[in-house]
């Protein structure tokens, strides 16, 4: 049994389950008072299952290297851009400096290149980190079963995998090369991911691509889906919005901000329990408004580059011309740490450009508790369950 088999029959108009029917009313187009309504049953949904919490999370760019051509994405194959991968010492500099700034929960993120991010360099940036950092994801290219059981092995708790788009014709328009190009294989990940033992898995789509309705009531088909057949796990949903990056991708479906609340507040009355992400693609002042809304987890501070946080991979960078690599005539000099100078190239633009000190002070101010941390290890050490 696969996804698979229910994105078919979504598509081909068979009934849906009574959650999604509901799910699906929530996405119609609705007056203000009814959105302010939908708004309140999501903050009280919220605060029934999360407190006032609001975990943060930095992401670390291992590598801005790829093989796949995707028309939207910074990082794509054929975008001449400056790239970079990391060492594994240089992953640990970029650790520590985002632990010094609080973070304990790091997402770490790399362009789908089996020459640079392969032959165990993952379970070696993940061994390296795993003593100090108590909770790690990943957000790569897709692997098989056996690799993922490697990652969780290695000190990996999370996976996130996002489908981009969910409808067929367009994604095999946006994605000419590589193996993202795959849609069922990218699709079947979670699961592939939930069997080789991770426990924390976040699904999303990328607002942009075709008809938002159509992708987030897929998406929220595909998590009911998880629900039930992934039991064991926790999830995450997102909606990142696409944002200007190398290429200059022009999107052709719009998603407004109260479009973009909406999906929001629908997925958190109809899967009160899922944790939602909020990057820092969006502006301040509307992640601002959604803090209180449903959001659980955010990003603060982040950088889409690889050693954006510390310059580290300088001394590597280099451009790439349609795939191949081309020397600098002169190597960049490598920024010193904090000064938000970097040398290789972002997959995207942020738009919210705050400090972490920043977003925690204002989570603060509006009455939300900032969490940098809320798992260990030492939790299920053997003296941690000894009776006193």
């Amino acid at each position: 049994m696969s996804f698979v088999e229910n994105l078919n029959a979504l598509d081909a108009g068979e009934k849906i389950s009574p959650l999604l029917d509901r799910f699906q009313q929530l996405l119609a187009p609705m007056s203000p008072g009814e959105m302010e309504m939908l708004a309140q049953q999501s903050v009280t949904a919220t605060r029934q299952n999360f407190g006032k919490t609001m975990r943060l999370f930095a992401p670390i760019y291992l590598s801005n290297e790829c093989v796949n051509n995707c028309s939207y994405c910074g990082f794509s194959r054929d975008n001449p851009i400056l790239r970079t991968t990391l060492t594994v010492e240089q992953v640990v500099a970029e650790a520590k400096f985002l632990s010094r700034k609080g973070f304990r929960n790091l997402l770490l993120v790399a362009g789908e290149h089996p020459k640079f991010v392969s032959d165990g360099y993952l379970e070696d940036c993940l061994e390296a980190l795993r003593e100090s950092v108590p909770t790690i994801a990943i957000e790569v290219g897709p692997m098989e079963t056996p690799e993922y059981a490697r990652m969780v092995e290695a000190g990996c708790e999370g996976l996130v995998v996002y489908q981009e788009t969910y409808r067929r014709e367009p994604y095999a328009e946006y994605h000419t090369a590589g193996p993202k190009k795959n849609f069922d294989w990218r699709i079947d990940c979670p699961e592939r991911g939930y069997d080789g033992g991770f426990r924390r898995i976040g699904i999303g789509a990328l607002m942009g691509l075709t008809d938002w309705r159509y992708d987030v009531l897929r998406l929220a088909a595909h998590l009911e889906y998880l629900y039930r057949t992934c039991w064991k796990a926790t999830f995450t949903i997102s909606l990142p919005r696409l944002r200007p990056a190398a290429g200059k991708f022009q999107p052709e479906f719009a998603m407004t901000d109260a479009e973009f609340v909406q999906a929001l507040c629908a997925f958190r009355v109809c899967f009160p329990q899922v944790g939602i992400v909020l990057s820092t693609r969006e502006p301040i002042a509307l992640r601002n408004a959604l803090f209180p809304l449903g959001i659980t987890s955010i990003s603060a501070g982040s950088h889409t580059e690889p050693g954006g946080y510390t310059g580290e991979g300088a001394d590597d960078v280099h451009l790439t011309v349609r795939g191949r690599r081309v020397e600098l005539e002169e190597a960049p000099r490598k920024p010193c740490a904090g000064t938000g100078e970097t040398t290789a190239t972002g997959q995207f633009d942020i738009a919210d450009e705050r400090s972490p000190e920043d977003v925690a002070a204002y989570l603060r101010q509006v009455g939300l508790e900032p969490v940098w941390k809320d798992w260990d290890s030492s939790i299920l050490s053997p003296a941690a369950n000894t009776p006193v």
